[in-house]
């Protein structure tokens, strides 16, 4: 799949490392890994404001959609209407849907049909594909 900001891994690196991104952050956006539950800076973070791809600067999610899902990572309920492109996982032996940021292709996490508000998902991203922005 093709999206309108694409760099190489090198220059992936550089952006990521001079925005001080978490180290875990390149595998997690660029190949998909997972950060460990818990360990997300965003996991625990209630501010207002608004939730933005930490490679691109993508708009994905207002604070306001964010809650605790208790699974250990940052979860939404919405997300902003055309921010994210989904893509059906069937790695590990399951069938999930992987969320991706729609502009750059970084890998944001997976939604799920569980969660609690009137939307019934949960948008379960890694801390790590995030920028937060306070309002």
């Amino acid at each position: 799949m093709t999206y309108p900001v694409t760099k190489t891994d090198d220059e992936w690196k550089a952006l990521l490392a001079e925005k001080g991104a978490e180290p875990v952050a390149f595998q997690v956006t660029r190949h998909a890994a997972t950060e460990r539950p818990f360990s997300g800076k965003y996991e625990r973070q209630w501010a207002d404001g608004s939730y933005h791809c930490i490679c691109c600067g993508n708009k994905l999610f207002d604070a306001n959609t964010k809650f605790d899902a208790h699974c250990g990572w940052p979860s939404f309920s919405l997300a902003v209407p055309g921010a994210i492109t989904e893509i059906t996982d069937t790695s590990h032996g399951m069938k999930r849907v992987e969320t991706v940021c729609s502009r750059c292709g970084a890998h944001l996490g997976h939604v799920f049909d569980d969660g609690p508000t009137d939307t019934g998902l949960r948008y379960c991203m890694n801390s790590a594909s995030l920028h937060f922005t306070p309002a």
